[in-house]
């Protein structure tokens, strides 16, 4: 391949506005190099004569001259002359002639939860922000700062600071029915930390996992990259299909699900296929991981008991995060674990994960949570939820003329839209985000060759229900 043309080195230089002359030929001298043009031992001209033939001060070219022989590239010979340093190679990487030219690389595959530069109109996995009580955050945040002792400074404890690992098992022991310890609570950076820890700690790479069809796509991105073989179970108005998921991989190491409200239908798994899952687990010696992302908000009834109070035979994980009730910014999460792989999982965590979330943040998660103002907060944001929840379904609807439903669901933080068609969802969400309101398309969650068109749009932060009215005019219009 033809080398590109290099600027002859001792051309007449630019006006003394551009930068200094000095630097103009020294970067002119080190491009030569770089290019070959100037080799090994090759006598550069005098900075007399290279002074009188450029129309610049002597000092100017010896200035040049000293900066590049003090970094290698000129040697002075004294009488002899300056000379390009005879044990110089070329600055310039050429590659083998028959090198075979690298390809560009592909582009990555698109996100199927990608989020916009900034909090758009019904955006999927944000809490109410406006609704947060920053005040009580702040005075927390500050009695914890001026408290703060030089052991404080050090790294936080590799399975969470022990206040807070207290406090989170209290809370579930009262709110989510689930007898535990704080020894028993591993402190994380998030749900994709929490189910890294129980895959890493669990299973072997080639194990068997079952997921949800559709279900939250991160869970399986994270399972595959651990080694796991995914099978994708169906799910319907009871939740997971137990039976099915039998059928297609009765000997799966690890089941993902969301059994409060499913991940991203949001019907909460029976009791039946509960008690089902549960014998399965226990006889197979497998492990359920329970998401429970929302289960806090219920708008039918109170809360369901979790997958976890129900397990007498020690075989669920339990997940839970604080992402969805304060705000994502904090990265906090936790994994409850039984009392016998309490030893498995601290080794992991030692080993693989270090340390969690800083630990001033967890000392006011965890004062938060000992003065009572967690479990108040999540009761302010049910209220709150729920009437965001029918004022936007309501607005949404009026835009819509009556063209289609939302579907009824007995609680969630976001509503579901069916659409016509087979997905039809994607260019519809991606019209939608152009126009600055962030949808997901349903058909994306999908991980086997079935597939539901449909939008999922939160209502957390929709406090213009003109704004929801808007959204379902363009639905209606697109459609």
């Amino acid at each position: 391949m033809p080398r590109p043309p290099t600027p002859d080195p001792f051309a007449p230089l630019a006006a003394p506005s551009d930068a200094p002359l000095y630097r103009q030929l020294y970067d002119r001298l080190r491009a030569a190099l770089a290019a070959g043009t100037l080799v090994a031992g090759e006598r550069v001209p005098s900075a007399r004569a290279l002074a009188r033939e450029l129309g610049v001060a002597r000092g100017t070219v010896d200035l040049a001259y000293e900066l590049l022989a003090s970094e290698g590239y000129l040697l002075a010979r004294g009488p002899a002359g300056t000379v390009v340093h005879p044990a110089l190679h070329s600055l310039a990487a050429t590659p083998p002639p028959d090198a075979a030219p690298v390809p560009a690389p592909a582009p990555p595959a698109p996100d199927v939860l990608s989020r916009p530069a900034e909090l758009l109109p019904f955006q999927m996995g944000v809490p109410a922000l406006d609704a947060f009580p920053r005040k009580i955050w702040a005075r927390l945040g500050a009695r914890t700062l001026r408290g703060m002792q030089p052991a404080d400074l050090d790294y936080p404890p590799p399975c969470g600071l022990p206040a807070l690992r207290s406090a989170i098992a209290s809370y579930l022991r009262l709110a989510r029915g689930i007898d535990c310890g704080a020894h028993q609570v591993f402190v994380t950076t998030g749900f994709r930390g929490s189910l890294q820890l129980a895959a890493l700690a669990l299973t072997q790479p080639g194990d068997r996992a079952w997921i949800e069809d559709p279900g939250y796509p991160p869970t399986r991105q994270l399972l595959s990259a651990c080694g796991l073989s995914l099978t994708p179970v169906p799910v319907d108005a009871e939740g997971l299909d137990v039976e099915r998921g039998m059928a297609l991989a009765p000997d799966a190491r690890l089941v993902a699900v969301t059994p409060a409200h499913q991940s991203p239908l949001s019907m909460s798994l029976s009791l039946p296929r509960r008690q089902a899952l549960l014998d399965w687990a226990a006889a197979r010696g497998a492990w359920v991981v329970e998401d429970d992302y929302d289960g806090e908000y219920r708008y039918a009834s109170r809360p369901l008991p979790a997958l976890a109070s129900l397990d007498r035979q020690g075989r669920v994980l339990y997940a839970g995060t604080f992402s969805k009730v304060l705000f994502p910014g904090i990265r906090l999460a936790y994994l409850v674990v039984p009392p016998t792989q309490v030893a498995a999982c601290e080794r992991v965590t030692r080993t693989f994960f270090a340390a969690a979330t800083p630990a001033m943040t967890q000392a006011i998660v965890a004062d938060f949570m000992a003065e009572g103002h967690f479990t108040r907060h999540i009761q302010r944001m049910r209220r709150l939820y729920a009437e965001r929840r029918s004022a936007t379904r309501a607005a949404l609807e009026r835009g819509l003329r009556g063209a289609l439903q939302t579907e009824p669901q007995p609680g969630g933080m976001h509503l579901v839209l069916r659409l016509p068609g087979v997905r039809t969802d994607q260019p519809l969400a991606e019209k939608l985000l152009a126009q600055g309101l962030a949808v997901q398309p349903l058909s994306r969650w999908f991980a086997s060759g079935r597939t539901e068109s449909a939008i999922l749009l939160s209502f957390t932060n929709c406090t213009d229900p003109a704004q929801a009215e808007r959204l379902g005019a363009l639905i209606r219009e697109a459609l």
